[in-house]
């Protein structure tokens, strides 16, 4: 395989380090192992960058790597794991819920004294801050 991007390229154009490539290669997390050029060194194609992504979104919204290794091994193991898939990211999508729930509720507690600190300097009088 001599197109694709070489492992620096694919590390920036996905906001990431090399070193995080290589983890998720030795770790299970990629779906088959990335091409290689004739010299050896890796070289990443679209469905590459797109799992990766996928992977990248899942690790930033908080799914384990267990869970990520999980679904990869679900994808590879193809046709009849769809309702295993499925659960798998119903469940993580109820934890992001209520994780979005939680910071949304900080953010109205933050919210609450920006208004409160506005007031203050604007001299309306609204007590004890």
């Amino acid at each position: 395989m001599t197109d694709g991007l070489t492992i620096a390229e694919a590390a920036e154009r996905l906001g990431l380090t090399p070193d995080t490539l290589r983890y998720y290669e030795k770790d299970g997390l990629l779906l088959r192992p990335v091409g290689r050029a004739a010299s050896g060194h890796r070289r990443y194609g679209p469905h590459d960058l797109r799992w990766i992504e996928l992977v990248t979104r899942l690790r930033s919204t908080g799914m384990a790597i267990r869970d990520v290794r999980r679904y990869a091994d679900l994808v590879r193991e193809g046709d009849g794991t769809e309702a295993a898939r499925l659960e798998l990211m119903r469940e993580h999508r109820r934890k992001v819920l209520a994780q979005l729930a939680e910071v949304q509720e900080h953010l109205g507690a933050i919210d609450h004294k920006i208004g409160i600190y506005t007031d203050i300097l604007e001299g309306r009088d609204v007590g004890a801050a």
